[in-house]
């Protein structure tokens, strides 16, 4: 298909794509528009930036426009479930744009903010539906909504879901969905866990697989730089202030490890934000806008940020902590050339992290240039060592990962809310990113790594040469 003219979109769809520019789809658009418009269920490998959210969501609304019924009052039509706030949003800003000239009511239901005027837009009913678990399970809960009329069930990010400790939820949706409908499951990577639960949900499904274009991450040059993890806010600071940056994305694996970095260079004459879970819907919002808006060049993140932040102008991403997997290393990174432009990646690398180094290395098939040396820990001495969980939460020492826990929630659980003192309970809003993961961290950092000696530097090399061949669905 070399048009979206060639697939039979109504015509209200065609003009809203005319007036995005739309012209060519995309390798998964392709393949996968001509499969849900025949009602197939599709399994789609894609990584974010391939047009995946455009293959599912025009023939959802050609199927609405060609089928026009009346949503019954607290159900929708369409569920298009996301692991994050902002990916959530993006989704619907997508099925709004491409729907602009079709009667389609839409709607978005995600934690962080009150869930009253989520409650009241779901009434009457709606056509989409795109939701977070966590508050999903709240609207069902509290019998806002019903899931009885879904006819189409899109999972997007399936991977990121189990990473964020989502599975048991999305097995308590599915239960509460009917069993005639058409299901899509999209995934950067497929392991066992997300193939099993592919397995319960689709019936004869497609199966598209897409890797990345490698001409994009070709335009992004890669470097490590090796440092004292004690010297790295002063050498993220000489990076932001030596280089040209346009706007810099910063990623740090913890959510204190954000404000602290964000705070070190304020300190340094340097204006920065941080976005993470633990800030309120409303002040992620206000951040992102002014990022946009090129308010604020610098912005630090955790990893919630790596699939859901779409801004054009990035010109560099710097890792101040490498991700403890190495996927989302892939996802981090690809947020700088996007559009045509081309992009930096910079990543500090203290000697307890690699380990992440030599497994982001043997995703990407290829050794990334490195500067700096790799220190040797002191005789006897351990390195730095992160008690993490698989979202990457770091909690220092065990005999403090309570009082952290306590002090990061105030004194609640994320399902339960808290009691005051007559034993009322609370509900605060679930927060979708205080999940907690089903599974440990792929990697513990070692106890001591002095026996393995400094690692070898790299020698430079063409970056991105090999990323056309990288897999995507190597098992976890």
């Amino acid at each position: 298909m070399n048009s979206f003219n060639d697939f039979g979109l109504a015509e209200p769809i065609l003009r809203a794509l005319t007036e995005e520019k739309y012209v060519t789809p995309t390798p998964i658009q392709a393949q996968t528009i001509p499969l849900l418009l025949a009602k197939r269920d599709v399994i789609g490998i894609a990584q974010t930036g391939t047009g995946k959210t455009a293959a599912f969501a025009l023939p959802i609304l050609n199927h609405l426009a060609a089928n026009r019924v009346r949503p019954q009052p607290k159900t929708c039509r369409v569920l298009v479930l996301s692991p994050t706030r902002e990916l959530s949003g993006q989704i619907l800003d997508s099925f709004r744009a491409y729907g602009r000239h079709l009667r389609i009511q839409s709607t978005l239901a995600i934690g962080g903010v009150s869930m009253g005027a989520q409650v009241r837009s779901l009434m009457n009913g709606v056509d989409v539906l795109v939701a977070t678990p966590g508050r999903l399970l709240d609207l069902i809960q509290s019998n806002a909504l019903r899931l009885s009329s879904v006819e189409v069930f899109v999972l997007d990010e399936a991977d990121r879901m189990l990473d964020m400790g989502f599975i048991r939820d999305i097995r308590k949706i599915i239960t509460k969905l009917p069993a005639q409908r058409q299901t899509l499951l999209f995934s950067a990577t497929m392991p066992a866990d997300i193939a099993e639960l592919a397995r319960q949900m689709l019936k004869d499904p497609a199966k598209v697989s897409v890797t990345p274009q490698a001409t994009t991450v070709e335009r992004i040059a890669q470097r490590i730089v090796h440092v004292d993890r004690g010297s790295k806010p002063k050498m993220l600071s000489d990076i932001i202030l030596q280089e040209k940056v346009d706007r810099v994305l910063v990623f740090t694996r913890t959510k204190h490890g954000a404000d602290k970095v964000v705070r070190g260079l304020n300190k340094d004459g340097i204006a920065a934000e941080a976005i993470h879970g633990n800030k309120s819907q409303n002040q992620r919002e206000r951040v992102l806008k002014d990022f946009r808006d090129g308010r604020i060049r610098t912005l630090v993140a955790t990893d919630i940020a790596a699939r859901g932040i779409d801004v054009e102008g990035i010109s560099h991403v710097i890792n101040f902590d490498l991700p403890n997997i190495p996927e989302s290393y892939v996802h981090r990174i690809g947020r700088t050339a996007r559009a045509g432009a081309d992009g930096i990646a910079i990543s500090l690398c203290s000697h307890d992290e690699l380990p992440f180094l030599r497994d982001i290395e043997k995703l990407i098939r290829m050794a990334i240039p490195a500067t700096g040396t790799a220190t040797q820990p002191r005789p006897g001495a351990r390195p730095p060592q992160q008690h993490q969980d698989r979202n990457g939460r770091g909690h220092g020492r065990p005999g403090q990962q309570q009082r952290n826990a306590k002090a990061r929630d105030g004194g609640r659980s994320e399902r339960g809310g808290q009691r005051n003192g007559n034993g009322q309970k609370h509900n605060h809003g679930r927060d979708d990113h205080h999940a907690q993961p089903d599974r440990q961290s792929r990697h513990q950092v070692p106890h001591s790594t002095a026996s393995q000696g400094p690692r070898p530097i790299a020698s430079t090399q063409p970056v991105g040469s090999d990323f056309a061949k990288v897999s995507f669905m190597q098992p976890r």
